[in-house]
């Protein structure tokens, strides 16, 4: 979105025009988590810590919390920031993975194997990055249960909730667990990436541990970006935003759809639920990486090679840009995988 997209009124543009570009209040103004404590039922201000962005959100949870030795259950694939994080705080990251051969649903008794008594944190990715795969009720409070069972932590990565292509909003993990954190921001379904304003929900004690964190970081977010998001989270502009991005992905999906229909000998995936993204398998002997990088320098298109998530053989493509941008770089794409083909014909 653009601003102007953003503040329609030209007086409030003109407000905004006489800000003062001091420091904000360093965990976000309280106008700010007040439109956010909207959202998560029970919470007050108190529950609230504003970041600059997800992953900063991501970032002060795990450096707070993680100590050399602990151990950590991550869903796999997933946004591997935490993956990294963990391992370079000294933790032992235990995977447990999201299964194609059930639609991208996790495999609990992996998730059980992955967990113990010396299980710091579990994390997941709901709806998830790069599946578009959705949790059912039944999975999450199956995680909530382990991770009461050993008095884990649970850190849910909810950036994607409200991008759902068909229009109802992913269910938070918040209120399932005295033990739930929760980060989320404006970068994904808001299409407000360039105000970098993410958040953690958490328990009072423990945000005011996490904001002793986030001073010794970014200190606070900018105070234009803490003004626009509270207009963006405004219940009002909220549903116009959300309705917004819910018919770009409605609109988008089936141009992405046609075309793995048309590959079909090549590529398989199962839709996603959420986010305009989605995972594809391809039956090709071509590393993601090559592939991806052969993609990136020769025809200026970029995608997301499996080998990011642990994955050969995988690809996540982004379906959110204009039509015509999306069409072209499909297009550019059917170029490559021609050329990979020609050069690999037998008795070349």
């Amino acid at each position: 979105m653009s601003v102007r997209e953003l503040v329609t009124s030209a007086e409030l543009r003109d407000r905004m025009l006489e800000t003062g570009l001091g420091y904000s209040q360093s965990n976000g103004t309280e106008e700010l988590r007040n439109e956010i404590s909207r959202l998560y039922p029970g919470t007050t201000l108190e529950n609230i810590l504003v970041t600059n962005g997800g992953s900063e959100a991501n970032f002060v949870a795990t450096w707070s919390l993680l100590e050399p030795g602990d151990e950590v259950a991550f869903m796999v694939p997933n946004y591997m920031q935490i993956w990294g994080l963990a391992r370079a705080f000294g933790a032992t990251v235990r995977p447990f993975h999201l299964r194609e051969e059930l639609r991208w649903a996790p495999d609990l008794e992996e998730l059980k194997k992955a967990v113990s008594l010396k299980t710091k944190m579990i994390i997941v990715c709901n709806p998830n990055n790069p599946t578009g795969f959705i949790l059912s009720g039944e999975a999450m409070k199956f995680i909530c249960d382990l991770a009461d069972r050993v008095g884990a932590w649970l850190l849910a990565d909810e950036v994607y909730q409200g991008a759902e292509l068909e229009g109802r909003t992913t269910a938070s993990f918040w209120g399932h667990s005295e033990k739930v954190i929760i980060t989320n921001g404006l970068s994904k379904a808001y299409g407000l990436p360039g105000l970098r304003i993410g958040w953690i929900v958490a328990a009072p004690d423990l945000i005011a541990r996490f904001w002793s964190h986030h001073d010794y970081t970014t200190i606070g977010p900018g105070m234009l970006s803490d003004q626009l998001a509270r207009l963006a989270l405004r219940p009002d502009h909220r549903e116009e935003i959300l309705a917004r991005t819910r018919k770009i992905l409605q609109a988008n999906y089936p141009i992405l759809a046609h075309w793995v229909g048309r590959h079909r000998e090549l590529f398989h995936h199962v839709p996603p639920g959420a986010g305009a993204i989605a995972y594809l398998r391809y039956d090709l002997d071509l590393n993601s990486t090559e592939l991806v990088n052969r993609l990136l320098h020769q025809k200026s298109v970029l995608i997301v090679p499996g080998d990011h998530f642990g994955m050969d053989r995988y690809l996540r493509i982004g379906y959110g840009p204009e039509p015509d941008d999306l069409a072209e770089g499909l297009s550019l794409i059917d170029e490559l995988l021609e050329e990979v083909r020609a050069s690999r014909a037998p008795g070349d």
